[in-house]
């Protein structure tokens, strides 16, 4: 049989274009909580979060955390471990518990390596978990993927609530 090369169909729909939120340029309406006890740690995640070019905010223990993302819910939340006044897997679990910030998804930053402690981790809500010393790249690539998919499952979320506007009113 020999291989046959098909005409593409003038008639046919154009390719579905990406939508918006996949763009890096609409990643800047984004923000990211860093939330670090360690100064150093802190300016290490945020140059490295630098090139995302959205809005970073930084908390320096769960307390300010948890504060900071009752005042203004982030996109993303980048977490240590082991803080002074609240745990960073105690702000996880609070924030997992609470539905106006369940979907706010949480990455887990620590120097604990341990198998337990990536369970507890995943156990008390968070969505990643990267361990120190992180590698840029890696940082960057999931907060970018995180994001992304906060970005598209608020599109999502637009459009379910336009079409059930839509069919109330007919």
């Amino acid at each position: 049989m020999a291989n046959q090369t098909t005409k593409p169909d003038t008639n046919a729909p154009a390719p579905t274009e990406l939508p918006a939120a996949l763009d890096d340029a609409d990643l800047a309406s984004a923000s990211i909580l860093v939330v670090d006890d360690n100064e150093q740690n802190l300016e290490l995640l945020l140059a490295y979060l630098e090139s995302l070019e959205c809005e970073l905010r930084v908390a320096h223990d769960g307390v300010e955390a948890v504060a900071a993302v009752e005042t203004s819910p982030p996109d993303l939340i980048l977490l240590d471990v082991m803080m002074p006044r609240m745990s960073g897997f105690q702000v996880c679990a609070k924030l997992k518990s609470d539905p106006r910030t369940r979907e706010i998804p949480i990455v887990m930053v620590t120097a604990l390596n341990e198998v337990g402690d990536i369970e507890r981790a995943i156990e008390s809500g968070a969505d990643d978990f990267l361990t120190k010393p992180v590698h840029r790249l890696e940082l960057v690539t999931r907060a970018k993927s995180l994001l992304r998919v906060r970005l598209l499952r608020r599109q999502l979320e637009a459009a379910l609530q336009k079409m059930k506007k839509m069919k109330g009113e007919q």
